[in-house]
């Protein structure tokens, strides 16, 4: 994976980012404008777009006793004011450690878990979310070194319930302009929430597979989304790794779609039958990821290989940043 392919930045204009075109069937790929993604949907089609909103949960702060800086990423909120974060320096976090962040905000670590994760208790005045778009900044991986200037580019542009620690990438390429051509075309749009955690992007690090632990994040669906899916004429199709493993989560568990919420820890990997999902819009994903694993499932390795191959050769942006796929 040539370091110079993996994009630090958004495009300018979001629909203006490349797709390669993926037939399953055929093993044919073109090379598209994202713009262009209108012209593979078809009539009754429905299109499944992850609401989910970053949090800006990426803290610096200061032990309150020995002044050394610590750097807090907030997970998820677990209880009332308690949140689990990812640490680092985890060392220097122990049990009833104190973190000041701000006159307003602090947190003390209440449980120690394994791989750098604390449970915290926070300590604020006023709102949380709006100390949040003060404090913090987005947490963008690690594999992205420039400064994010606009902070709404790590999120969708129908983003709208707060609660990811990580954006849904593969919905960054939409515009409200390029929704609505899509839904005057006759494609139905919905919407699910699925809170991108830690099982999105932590690395597989096992031989077998089978003992990868993946960690657990909140979804949920309306009966207006799951009415619309169960009455589906054409393809379902899926905006991103994180629609596809909420999707195929609800049907595995109750047979059909509805109204429902809870978390999943669902596993997709080569060898996996998928119930729910006939096509999917997908960024390109991580050597060793479990998202790499999803999308090999769903459209062999030896395919998925060959496209990123083709991807290569042919400069697309690469990651969170970067340029995307319809796999069909």
């Amino acid at each position: 994976m040539p370091s110079e392919l993996i994009a630090q930045s958004p495009i300018e204009k979001r629909d203006d980012s490349r797709l390669l075109i993926l037939d399953r069937k055929t093993g044919n790929i073109e090379h598209k404008h994202f713009s262009d993604i209108i012209d593979y949907l078809e009539k009754d089609d429905i299109l499944v777009l992850n609401d989910t909103k970053v949090i800006p949960a990426r803290l610096i702060g200061e032990k309150i006793d020995t002044k050394a800086v610590c750097e807090v990423l907030m997970l998820k909120e677990i209880d009332k004011d308690v949140w689990q974060c990812l640490t680092k320096p985890a060392k220097r976090i122990k049990l009833g450690t104190i973190i000041n962040f701000s006159d307003k905000l602090k947190m003390e670590c209440i449980e120690i878990l394994d791989e750098g994760i604390r449970n915290f208790k926070l300590i604020y005045d006023g709102i949380l979310y709006e100390l949040l778009d003060t404090l913090g900044s987005m947490p963008l991986p690690p594999y992205i070194h420039k400064q994010l200037i606009d902070k709404d580019r790590y999120q969708t542009v129908y983003a709208k319930n707060i609660g990811s620690a990580a954006a849904p990438t593969a919905g960054l390429h939409f515009t409200q302009e390029l929704l609505k051509k899509i839904s005057d075309k006759g494609i139905k749009v919905v919407y699910i929430t699925l809170h991108v955690g830690l099982g999105t992007f932590r690395p597989v690090n096992v031989e077998d597979v089978t003992k990868h632990k993946m960690h657990s994040e909140f979804y949920t669906m309306s009966k207006e989304t799951a009415d619309i899916l169960n009455n589906h004429k054409k393809r379902i199709i899926s905006v991103g790794t994180t629609s596809t493993r909420t999707l195929e989560t609800i049907k595995s568990l109750y047979g059909t779609f509805k109204k429902c919420s809870g978390y999943t820890d669902i596993f997709i990997y080569p060898g996996y039958k998928f119930k729910a999902v006939d096509a999917q819009i997908t960024n390109f994903h991580l050597p060793k990821s479990t998202l790499l694993m999803l999308v090999s499932a769903f459209a062999t390795k030896e395919l998925i290989f060959k496209a990123y191959h083709e991807a290569i050769v042919n400069k697309y942006r690469f990651f969170s940043f970067g340029d995307s796929m319809f796999i069909k």
